[in-house]
């Protein structure tokens, strides 16, 4: 069994933000599994289905960013899943725009919603995979950049970056994470 977490801010007003790239990635498996989340528990929108022999849920958690780990580890109990069965997929201001890193276990870095999780689970021991929403402006606050949203340009980047973090859930989960990170780490994107 496999969660799969997409971090990032409920409510329209957030959506199509930087912030959000994870709850973009986890829609999209969604809609290229064509599953709904049509279901709701563990302070999260959810959906289920299965991937050959693996059942997989999909989450969005909806207790912002900073509180992540509240409804991850309520994820894990409702589910008796296990850390290393949880691939957390997020936002990263230190990669550059449509990169993404995959990596199986490590700290939070600067990342909020992250450190959430591990204080919560008590272990940095889950696959996670980071969408580079970077550089930053050196003039804008990182607050302001990450809640903001994507340009035109960007959303270009970006959807392909979405596609490529799909590919790597997909294949993580049919237990080659280190054939996903041998593919993506060291790959340049290429954008359309």
């Amino acid at each position: 069994m496999w969660l799969i977490v997409g971090l990032g801010n409920p409510g329209s007003e957030y959506s199509g933000t930087r912030h959000n790239a994870g709850f973009m990635v986890v829609q999209r498996l969604g809609q290229r599994w064509g599953i709904r989340f049509d279901e709701r528990g563990c302070s999260s929108p959810l959906a289920e289905t299965r991937r050959g022999r693996t059942r997989v849920i999909l989450a969005l958690p909806q207790t912002f960013m900073n509180l992540s780990g509240l409804a991850v580890k309520s994820l894990l109990s409702t589910y008796k899943a296990k850390p290393e069965n949880l691939l957390v997929i997020y936002d990263d201001l230190d990669l550059l725009l449509g990169e993404i890193r995959i990596r199986d276990q490590g700290s939070a870095g600067s990342h909020k919603g992250l450190k959430s999780i591990i204080e919560a689970l008590g272990t940095t021991h889950f696959p996670r995979i980071r969408l580079g929403i970077g550089p930053k402006p050196e003039e804008v606050d990182a607050v302001d950049y990450v809640l903001g949203k994507f340009s035109e340009e960007e959303r270009q980047k970006i959807k392909q970056a979405v596609e490529n973090a799909c590919q790597a859930a997909e294949m993580i989960i049919s237990s080659r994470l280190a054939g996903a990170m041998n593919t993506f780490n060291h790959r340049q994107v290429d954008f359309l």
